[in-house]
């Protein structure tokens, strides 16, 4: 019985943390990533994990043709700046933030649809005592086009 109810007290803290990190970095992504957007509309889809130093995350995101899009990456607190890519189903490096001084937006045209994928990563730190991690949040907007 003790080992059941440890069991379940452990799946009640592990969910009510995973569930508070989540609402810390939602609410996060709302006041500190969706103004970077403007003026391009946001597409809705919240796209956040807590990572951890040396972590590498990807998302695959569709395109479609003829539309201008940014791309918004950020980081809070210890694990900024972050880096990030976008490649095409090749693996060919389309853009990457370290040539560009770890900017955060990227805007860009498409002339087709298609399905890119954004891999962001969290650059370990030198001071191997204490390990550091924060909310990544990816945000794609788009300008409307008027049609």
């Amino acid at each position: 019985m003790r080992t059941i109810t440890y069991a379940i007290l452990t799946f009640t803290f592990v969910f009510a943390f995973a569930a508070n990190s989540y609402s810390q970095c939602k609410t996060f992504t709302k006041s500190k990533c969706n103004p970077k957007l403007s003026p391009y509309i946001y597409n809705g889809q919240l796209n956040s994990a807590v990572l951890n130093e040396g972590d590498v995350a990807e998302l695959m995101l569709t395109f479609y043709s003829d539309h201008d899009y940014r791309i918004v990456v950020c980081a809070a607190g210890e694990v900024e700046p972050v880096t990030f890519s976008l490649k095409d189903n090749a693996g060919n490096v389309i853009f990457s933030n370290e040539d560009h001084n770890l900017v955060d937006t990227w805007d860009f045209h498409t002339n087709s649809t298609q399905q890119l994928r954004v891999e962001v990563g969290v650059p370990e730190d030198d001071n191997p005592k204490k390990q550091k991690s924060g909310c990544v949040s990816i945000l794609v907007g788009f300008l409307d086009s008027g049609e």
